[in-house]
């Protein structure tokens, strides 16, 4: 069962202030978790998560976990801009892109960020634009095929196809690269990939752990260079449906550890800093979408209008994603009506909820969508002309604090050439 981390007293509370809909984080809630997934990899001195800016590009929540000692993980130059006006900076920030406008190559190197190459023609890029090449360089690594787990009671478990993903260099070019790197003055390296999204197995990051730990062993034989961290990025995920079973940290941690040290120990490699790079795992449970119930309706099937809508949260209407929902007020009711709970939106696939069994709903009645703390706001857009909502920010002392404003007609109007 999934339990909301406000009250419906907190709700209406909130909601005098802030008219829903609105996202509000758990402080308390990101600030465990931060320090659990720190405690789970406390065995590699040089541990650091570097949170993905993407999942929630948002100051207040950039700063809470720089405070817990998170650096952060930019894919663009407003999210290197946003991280600078935030504090971080030098190897505090890792810039991962691809396709990368060469203007984000310079604004990574003014900040002394740690850039992730994403291919191997970058590394002329790098040269070109800079006039040199950075002491410490990243390169991704994508092993192609599938990514298959170890036989499991339903057989092998295929977890993402890397082969079809346009991310990362072959192994023949990771070798290239850092051979061409350290030619033009690179002394420090790491290894980046991502193989696989919201994984619900403990034996992901270890399976990953094992591949890159593998191939930084053999890449540094082949090339004489130093690989100084390994970067295991994200793809630990959440479980999204109350039945399904939640990741352990502490065990992912521990598994990690054992293939370190049985391939990167021996071979003289234990100076070697394990990164992650995680930004589901870190904000989603800790995030709520709060909306009201506004309308009902009674057609072929029953239908509950809320006034948030795929412009708040639009992974239901484009991935199909399931998000739990609770009723405030009624947790302890019987779910024994049937609804699709949908947005305003000109598309029919604005729906939060399809057939979704829930307590009897009233107009008026406050809904809380669980998990959307990471690409839940971040993902949002102003189709129909909605706006976008406020980011609030739920206290450890119970406070509310607002992050960022709900938009304005006048900031939907402010590009516009009338």
């Amino acid at each position: 069962m999934k339990t909301p981390f406000i009250t419906l007293e907190q709700a209406l509370t909130i909601r005098q202030t802030y008219p829903t809909p609105f996202h509000i984080y758990d402080e308390r809630g990101i600030r465990d978790n931060a320090r659990a997934l720190k405690a789970a990899f406390a065995w590699n001195p040089g541990f650091k998560e570097y949170f993905a800016v993407k999942a929630t590009p948002t100051p207040g929540i950039l700063k809470l976990l720089g405070e817990e000692g998170c650096g952060v993980d930019c894919s663009s130059l407003t999210e290197l801009m946003m991280s600078e006006r935030c504090g971080f900076r030098g190897q505090d920030i890792m810039f991962s892109s691809n396709e990368t406008p060469l203007e984000e190559f310079v604004m990574a190197d003014k900040l002394g960020a740690v850039i992730n190459l994403d291919d191997l023609t970058h590394v002329d890029c790098l040269k070109e634009t800079l006039g040199r090449v950075p002491e410490t360089v990243c390169c991704r690594f994508n092993p192609g095929g599938a990514f298959v787990l170890g036989k499991s009671d339903e057989g092998f478990q295929v977890m993402d196809n890397p082969g079809q993903a346009k991310y990362g260099m072959t192994r023949p070019q990771l070798a290239q690269a850092f051979t061409k790197l350290r030619e033009l003055g690179t002394k420090h390296f790491g290894i980046h990939a991502f193989l696989a999204s919201n994984t619900l197995s403990n034996e992901y990051y270890p399976a990953l752990a094992r591949i890159l730990f593998q191939t930084a062993v053999e890449v540094a034989e082949e090339t004489g260079c130093h690989v100084a961290f390994i970067n295991l990025s994200g793809g630990v995920g959440i479980p999204y449906r109350p039945d399904q079973p939640a990741n352990d940290i502490q065990v992912i941690g521990e598994e990690v550890r054992r293939a370190y040290e049985k391939i990167l120990t021996p071979a003289g490699m234990d100076d070697v800093a394990i990164y992650t790079e995680l930004g589901r795992f870190m904000l989603a449970p800790y995030g709520h979408l709060v909306t009201t119930a506004v309308h009902e309706k009674h057609i072929y099937k029953e239908y509950i209008g809320v006034d948030a809508s795929a412009a708040n949260l639009m992974r239901p209407a484009i991935y199909g994603a399931y998000h739990h929902i609770t009723v405030l007020g009624k947790e302890n009711a019987a779910q024994n009506h049937q609804y699709d709970v949908v947005g305003s939106l000109c598309e029919n696939s604005d729906k939060f909820a399809i057939d979704r069994m829930l307590p009897k709903i009233d107009k008026g009645d406050v809904l809380v969508i669980h998990d959307t703390g990471a690409h839940g706001f971040s993902m949002g857009y102003n189709y129909n002309g909605k706006l976008r909502s406020a980011e609030l920010l739920l206290k450890e002392d119970g406070s509310v604090e607002l992050m960022r404003r709900a938009e304005t007609p006048d900031d939907y109007f402010a590009t516009l050439i009338w």
